[in-house]
């Protein structure tokens, strides 16, 4: 896929030096890219919706194809538990572009708004959650825990400042996911829509979250009278079709989000629509090389969201 032209990059880049947390009590995050050099199964996180977006129910194994550079795969196990532990990563931009123009306070808001509207619907005790921040760099201000009280005031202190790296810290955190064990995991990304210093391409990083198995979804904050991201100059493409192709690419999604209201129902969608997701197990391709991964359901009505390739051993 042309798309994922410079993945091999991403593989060995060194994403930038570690951010200062001192006086903060916020941990550094490791930001090194590395990919696994083999794997036996390839797991793939599903959303199967009829043609009135309803999700699907009670498909069985034979119900799915799956094709792997075009070749059908046989599907070696097929999970779908409401109850199975949910493992996310919400990754906060606290750049200077979050408290710009007329819409100061209001994006700093709506993204307080999403984040507690995704703790909401998650279970104590059960689902596990880590928070992380951005500006020019990643920060972890809350580890992996299932302790939902440790989470309520991780954003209190949002002070929004710096450049924005949105791509390099959606790849930092797609790794530091990508060892836990939940079933169904996935990167909640809460921004403005701009990035402004990234060294990674929004192509890159899909690539890299794809080949891991770890969706983005993306609440972007775009307030009442303010404006969406803008083509840039010179170019046929906007930074909204960046994003949409970041998220879509994984398996996630992108949503514009503009009031409290808008950014409830969005923020918990994500958690609903995790919960009620397939997850499939294929072989792997032994060939060492990008493989493209197309996932459909035998009825004409469904539509299948689910993660665009992996790499093969």
């Amino acid at each position: 896929m042309k798309a994922f032209a410079g993945w091999l990059l991403v593989a060995t880049l060194l994403i930038g030096p570690v951010a200062s947390a001192a006086g903060s009590g916020q941990a550094p995050v490791e930001q090194r890219a590395t990919f696994r050099s083999s794997a036996d199964v390839v797991t793939i996180q599903a959303s199967v919706r009829d043609n009135r977006g309803r999700p699907v129910k009670g498909l069985k194994p034979s119900d799915f194809e799956v094709r792997d550079n075009g070749l059908v795969r046989s599907i070696l196990s097929l999970r779908s538990d409401l109850r199975s532990p949910l493992s996310l990563a919400i990754l906060v931009d606290m750049s200077g572009s979050m408290r710009l123009g007329s819409t100061i306070g209001s994006k700093i808001a709506l993204a307080r708004h999403a984040f507690h509207a995704v703790l909401a619907e998650l279970h104590d005790g059960q689902d596990e959650v880590a928070v992380f921040s951005f500006d020019s760099s990643l920060r972890q201000r809350q580890p992996f825990t299932s302790n939902l009280s440790e989470l309520r005031g991780a954003l209190d202190d949002f002070q929004p400042f710096g450049t924005t790296s949105l791509y390099d810290a959606t790849a930092a955190t797609a790794q530091r996911l990508a060892g836990r064990s939940a079933t169904h995991k996935a990167i909640v990304v809460l921004t403005d829509g701009t990035d402004t210093s990234s060294s990674l391409t929004a192509a890159d990083v899909s690539g890299l979250a794809s080949s891991i198995s770890v969706p983005v979804y993306i609440v972007a904050t775009f307030p009442a009278g303010g404006q969406p991201a803008k083509v840039a100059e010179g170019s046929l493409r906007s930074e909204a079709d960046d994003l949409r192709d970041l998220a879509e690419w994984t398996g996630g999604q992108l949503v514009w989000a503009r009031n409290f209201t808008e950014t409830s129902v969005v923020a918990s969608g994500f958690v609903t629509e995790l919960r009620q997701q397939y997850v499939l197990a294929v072989e792997a391709a032994a060939a060492r090389e990008w493989r493209q991964l197309n996932v459909r359901v035998k009825h004409s009505s469904a539509v299948v969201k689910a993660r665009s390739g992996y790499f093969g051993g």
